[in-house]
Formats: C-alpha cells, sequence, structure tokens
C-alpha cells in the first residue's frame, strides 16, 4: 500500500531498507576502528520484525545476525542507539543531497519564471483581496528567495552532522582511547565527531528537522500561491500537462493541480514532524532515552522522506508550470481603480510597479552566485583505518 503520494521519488534513502543498510555501514566502520578489516560484500540481513519488536529497536536483531554471519569482533563498545543515530545521520546525508539537488531544479526554473516575466503586471493580492500591481516576475523572485534561504539551510546542517558515539551511558568506557577511536569513527563515516556524545542532547536532530522543515515552508508557499491562481475564476497559472495526472474518479472534465496539492499537504504535515522532533528531544532523560528516542526515529524517516518527496515535486510542477500573462494582464486592467487607489487612481498598472524589477534583479543576483549542491561526497568515503586496524 503507497501511503505518500509520490513515495517512488525517495525510494531507496530512507525506507526500511536504507536504514539496515546504513546500520551495517556503521557496524563495518566500527569494527575497523576495533581493528578489523571486515568485508561484507552485497550481504544484507532480513530482520524479523518479532524480534525487532523484543529488542525494543532494529539494531539487536541485526548484530546477532551480523555475528552469526561473521567471526570478526563487531560492535564491542558500541550501544544500540550508537548505531542507529549514526545510520539516521548517513540517511540525513542522502537525503540532504537528493533534496539540495531538486531544490536547485527549483531555483532554475523560478530565476527563469522570473527573469521572463519581470515586466508580466498582475494583481497583488493582500488578505486575499486586490491590493497594488506587482508582476509575476517579482512573485517567482520571491519564491525564488526562501528556496535559496532553504538550501543555505541544508548546506549548513550537511556540513555538520554528527557521528553519534558513547556507549552504554555515554562514556564510551569500553574503548581504550575513546576520544581517537569516536574520532576515527566519524572519518570513516565521512560524519562530524562533535566533541562528545548526544544521546540525550537532540540538538543535531532538532536542527536538522528545522532546516527541513523550512525547505517544505518556502515551496509551501509557492504550491499555494499557485493553487489560488490556478482557480478556474483566476486562471492565471496552470500545471503542465502530464496524460493521465489529475484526473477525478467521478468528474471527467476535472484535471487537478496535482503536484500544487501535494507539495501543499507537505508543508502542512511538515511542521507537526518537526515538532515531534522537540518534543522528543525535550523528554531525553537520563542517560538514554525511555520512549522519547523510539518516537523520534519514526518521525525523523518520516519528515525526510516527505520532504525529499515534495522537492521533487516542486521542481516537476515549476519547470512545467503554464504562466498566461495575457490573463494576468487583462484581469489587472480590469482591476486599475482598485490596484491604484493608494496612487489616486489611473488607468496603466504598470505604472506603478515601484522597485518591483530591482527586486527581481536582486534575487537573479543572489541565484547567480549560490554555491549550488550540498558540498559532500556523492560517492561513499574512503574509510580511514585507524592504527590498530588492518587496510583492505
Amino acid at each position: 500500500m503507497i501511503v505518500l503520494p509520490g513515495s517512488h521519488r525517495a525510494a531507496g534513502l530512507v525506507d526500511d531498507a536504507a536504514l539496515v543498510r546504513a546500520m551495517l555501514e556503521v557496524e563495518v566502520a566500527w569494527a575497523r576502528v576495533l581493528g578489523t578489516s571486515l568485508s561484507l560484500g552485497d550481504w544484507v540481513p532480513s530482520l524479523d520484525p518479532v524480534e525487532v519488536e523484543a529488542a525494543g529497536n532494529p539494531v539487536l536483531p541485526l548484530v546477532n545476525a551480523l555475528r552469526a554471519h561473521v567471526s570478526d569482533t563487531v560492535h564491542t563498545g558500541l550501544t544500540s542507539q550508537d548505531v542507529l543515530d549514526s545510520a539516521l545521520m548517513l540517511l540525513a546525508r542522502g537525503a540532504l543531497q537528493r533534496m539540495s539537488a531538486d531544490l536547485g531544479r527549483v531555483a532554475g526554473a523560478l530565476a527563469g519564471l522570473a527573469d521572463e516575466h519581470r515586466a508580466s503586471v498582475m494583481a497583488g493580492r493582500t488578505l486575499t483581496q486586490h491590493a497594488v500591481p506587482i508582476t509575476f516576475g517579482l512573485k517567482a523572485a520571491r519564491w525564488l528567495v526562501g528556496v535559496l534561504d532553504a538550501v543555505d539551510e541544508l548546506d549548513a546542517v550537511s556540513r555538520t552532522l554528527p557521528v553519534q558515539c558513547g556507549g552504554a551511558a555515554g562514556t564510551l568506557s569500553r574503548v581504550p582511547d575513546p576520544v581517537a577511536a569516536a574520532s576515527a569513527f566519524a572519518r570513516h563515516l565521512g560524519l562530524v565527531w562533535p566533541g562528545m556524545p548526544w544521546h540525550t542532547y537532540r540538538a543535531p536532530i532538532t536542527r536538522l528537522g528545522d532546516a527541513v522543515v523550512r525547505c517544505c515552508d518556502a515551496l509551501g508557499v509557492m504550491a499555494a500561491d499557485l493553487l489560488t491562481l490556478g482557480r478556474p475564476e483566476i486562471g492565471e497559472v496552470r500545471e503542465g500537462f502530464v496524460a493521465g495526472r489529475g484526473g477525478s474518479s467521478t468528474m471527467p472534465h476535472k484535471r487537478n493541480p496535482v503536484l500544487s496539492v501535494l507539495v501543499n499537504s507537505a508543508a502542512l504535515r511538515a511542521p507537526g514532524l518537526g515538532a515531534q522532533l522537540h518534543l522528543c528531544a525535550a523528554r531525553a532523560v537520563d542517560e538514554r532515552p525511555d520512549g522519547a528516542w523510539h518516537a523520534e526515529w519514526p518521525a525523523l524517516r518520516a519528515l525526510l522522506e516527505l520532504a525529499v518527496v515534495a522537492a521533487s515535486q516542486a521542481a516537476e510542477l515549476v519547470e512545467g508550470l503554464e504562466v498566461r500573462a495575457d490573463v494576468m494582464a487583462r484581469r489587472a486592467a480590469e482591476a486599475a481603480p482598485d490596484l491604484l487607489a493608494e496612487r489616486g487612481g489611473g488607468t496603466d498598472p504598470a505604472s506603478y510597479l515601484g522597485a518591483a524589477e530591482v527586486f527581481v534583479d536582486e534575487a537573479l543576483r543572489r541565484n547567480r552566485s549560490r554555491l549550488g549542491p550540498l558540498r559532500g561526497d556523492t560517492e561513499a568515503p574512503t574509510p580511514i583505518v585507524s592504527e590498530r586496524s588492518d587496510r583492505k
């Protein structure tokens, strides 16, 4: 059953299979820190859901399967939270890279619309009513700035995704040289060693969640505007036609703006998932939490999937958007008495645009200077083997 429309767009990034693979990557990295040159090839265990429930998380069944598969020393000195938290950071890295690429597509398409329609006059609306004239280029430029801000947030978070390494209660007492081991562990995984474990300090999770929610916020504003402008009684924009998309189960005339609806839906869901992460962070008690952590990872995975899907949908939406500048101009001319009332009257909305073009140029300048995709390797990092390890 497909619960999230568009979930195929995030396939292999944050699903159960991806999580198992990420946990294995974590275990292999730690084995190398312990001095074992562990290689698993394509082996991936199938975890028994009954065993997962019995353990309270998927790590113990994974470790049991791993120990049955290899004779090397594995997992010694780690705890389940170390493995799962670090694996989630690996999933987040892949999700952020995918989001960044799709948001780059969104930004590129919006920049094109802003430039093309810098002189396309339309009615500005405040509190749903006619305000003063604007241009569609300015509206696209404002969407663009929101997306660029979101990309900056993702970039900052992606460069500081931390490894989790604390052992049973955050002391890493089982390892002879804990700090060196944790640092090597981080290097193996291409993550950051933050200086100490964060078992009950969940700012890395809430910071990640906040950045992802802000991406959905930016896309939601755009989608909501497009839904309004695409209403038949306004008709100033329209989603690009794709055969089989937007149909109704009962009304044959309909061509629903499905992508705008789904992106808008994601923006409405994302803040709740972000709030769930904060609630869990505030209940991360003792040295390892009694339920808050268990409620956190499903929410984080759901948020990452939601945002990856929304960014992909938004890219397709904007790249195929049909802008009806003639309809915008006609509606603005019809509403000229209202749109020019602030000035005291007139008949030409294009004569009262203020610094709209200047603002468009500023957004385009920023887009040209943006850093582009998230920093970081797209390939698996080359392992840095500790002094006690054997090089492969």
